[in-house]
């Protein structure tokens, strides 16, 4: 398997300044609703990348949930992994690999915590099985087998039988406000277009170009 030989040309168009709005926001909103129809299995998908107390990152795939003026929303378990690397270091970095549009987008920022109330109303429009797998994972943790796994799963169906399934004091959401956001679109030549928008202590956006 020669790796090193395998190339493609970026064709599919380019991005300009001119065309870039004031905001970040509202390029990743036109990106992402050009990836939805592009009919993208999971176009929400988001690479989460943190750092734990020894300086080791990681990464792992995760769904946005939530978009607004204020930064990208998502939910986990409050004892994961990545819980205890943001609890120490809450800089994070977001990646959207939209590779089939020729597409990334970079976000650099800081996590905060959702209000309860808000990871509250997302647990609830959660399908049933999504909610009792939450109480049933204890995710991060050593565990011996799948079927042990599997029965956990099967102790909270059981429990919660016929009841509304509470939102576990373990499970809540994250919002990531951005200071940065960049957005890469493929090239011919490898001339890739790169643009990143830096917030300002104004409150402002900053808009500039970056060499491929």
């Amino acid at each position: 398997m020669e790796i090193d030989q395998w190339r493609r040309e970026y064709q599919l168009g380019g991005l300009r300044r001119s065309e870039l709005p004031p905001t970040p926001q509202e390029q990743f909103s036109k990106w992402l609703e050009e990836a939805v129809k592009a009919e993208f299995v999971d176009a929400s998908a988001m690479c989460l990348a943190t750092t734990n107390a020894e300086g080791q990152p990681s990464q792992r795939i995760v769904l946005l949930k939530g978009f607004d003026d204020k930064g990208f929303v998502f939910y986990t378990n409050l004892h994961s992994d990545k819980a205890r690397d943001m609890a120490v270091n809450p800089q994070v970095s977001l990646l959207f690999p939209w590779t089939r549009l020729e597409r990334q987008v970079i976000v650099y920022g800081k996590v905060e915590p959702v209000s309860r109330e808000r990871a509250e109303a997302y647990f609830q429009s959660r399908p049933l099985d999504s909610q009792l797998a939450a109480w049933a994972s204890h995710q991060s943790q050593p565990i011996s087998s799948r079927e042990e796994l599997e029965q956990r799963f099967e102790n909270e169906k059981t429990r919660f039988a016929g009841k509304t399934v509470p939102l576990p004091e373990f499970w809540g959401g994250y919002c990531v406000v951005p200071s940065a956001i960049e957005f890469w679109q493929g090239g011919a030549n490898r001339l890739h277009d790169r643009f990143i928008y830096r917030l300002e202590e104004n409150g402002s956006w900053k808009i500039e170009r970056r060499a491929p």
